[in-house]
Formats: C-alpha cells, sequence, structure tokens
C-alpha cells in the first residue's frame, strides 16, 4: 500500500493466527488514501505483494465498517491426511495422522461441540481471556479418501482452541477418547481433560461472514 500510495493506510485485519496458519478469505479494512475504484485495487496491490498472496476482491464499505469488529462469525477448516504415507505436494498444508481414524466417532463428538457453552477446556494456557463462552454454528467432519476435512464455524475462537478442538477429536478417532466423554470434558472447563494441539499446518481460515 505505500508503495501505490506513498503513504501506509491504517489496516484493521480480522483475525490473529498463529504461526504456521493458512488464511483462504484474510479480509482488511481502511481508508483509502486517494481514490481508485474497487476493480483496479486487486491489481494494484497484487502488483507489489510477494507471489503467495494475493488480493482477490475489494467492496467499499460505511466508514464505521471494521474488520475484526463488523464480523458475525469466522470459518476455519482444518485439513488431515489420514495414511501412513506422506503427501510431498501438501508438505506444511496439512497434518497427516497414521492411526486409522474412526470418522463416525469423530462425527458424534463434534456434534458436541454445537451450542453455546464455555470452552475453557479446549483453550490453551497463557490466554488472559476471561469470558471463555463461545456459540459454535457448525462442526462437521467429511473423509474423502485418505483426506479428511473439519469445518467449524462460531461467533469468536479462545486461544488454540480450533486446534486443540480437532486434536481432540483425532483422540476420539483413534479410539482413546469415547464420543460419550465429551460432555463432560467441555463441562469440565479443564484444558488437562481434552486433547492434544494440533498442528498450525493444517489449519485455515476460510470464511469471513459480516
Amino acid at each position: 500500500m505505500e508503495k501505490v500510495w506513498h503513504t501506509r493506510p491504517d489496516v484493521k485485519g480480522c483475525s490473529r493466527t498463529d504461526t504456521g496458519v493458512h488464511a483462504l478469505a484474510y479480509c482488511v479494512s481502511f481508508i483509502l488514501p486517494k481514490p481508485i475504484s474497487a476493480y483496479k485495487l486487486p491489481l494494484a496491490l497484487n502488483a507489489h505483494l510477494p507471489e503467495d498472496i494475493r488480493v482477490l476482491s475489494a467492496k467499499e464499505v460505511d466508514e464505521d465498517f471494521h474488520a475484526r469488529y463488523s464480523s458475525i462469525s469466522k470459518q476455519y477448516i482444518y485439513k488431515v491426511r489420514n495414511s501412513q504415507v506422506a503427501n510431498p505436494f501438501m508438505q506444511g498444508l496439512e497434518w497427516r495422522v497414521g492411526c486409522p481414524l474412526d470418522v463416525q466417532a469423530m462425527q458424534q463428538a463434534a456434534a458436541h461441540y454445537v451450542g453455546k457453552k464455555s470452552f475453557a477446556s479446549f483453550m490453551s494456557g497463557g490466554s488472559k481471556i476471561v469470558d471463555t463462552v463461545r456459540e459454535v454454528f457448525e462442526f462437521t467432519v467429511e473423509k474423502h479418501e485418505d483426506n479428511i476435512t473439519f469445518t467449524v464455524t462460531a461467533d469468536g475462537y479462545l486461544y488454540n482452541m480450533v486446534r486443540i478442538m480437532v486434536g481432540t477429536l483425532v483422540e476420539v478417532g483413534c479410539h482413546r477418547i469415547a464420543p460419550q466423554q465429551m460432555p463432560a470434558i467441555i463441562a469440565a472447563e479443564n484444558r488437562s481433560l481434552a486433547g492434544p494441539r494440533a498442528p498450525s499446518e493444517g489449519l485455515y481460515l476460510s470464511k469471513v461472514n459480516y
């Protein structure tokens, strides 16, 4: 932006992510320093961006719009390759799990995530957040050949929440945690009862709803 306008706008991002996490649809908001059409803006910015970052579209919004605080929900997907052999073309883009995963059991367990409740059991230590109540609108588990996709939509997330939720479901898929244990794990608000934190490379911010 500084190369396009010779000044640095105050850019507001829609979300903070961990190192190694990807974004398929990351939104930012800012005030244009100089007029430019919404059609030409992506072309102008892409001319100066590295090849692994691309502006897909631009839209004019009201002055009180904020990329983060105006959102009503965010969707994340998590990609798991359930195989003994890694896919070299997806290196750094998915989590390979060698244990044969029981998808039906993971679907049963994931259903317990849906609703408005405290997700303190799925928050990493070190967070200063006191209010741990969030509303999860959906959490699905789908398998296609060796690829398993976890999809979650919620009004907000705690620190490492999605990665811990997925890590817990993988424990269910490996039959180390039973789906029937999920209500007790959630109600306990105790991080030690949930599963491990899934690696960052399988997580993608996929959609922001306004």
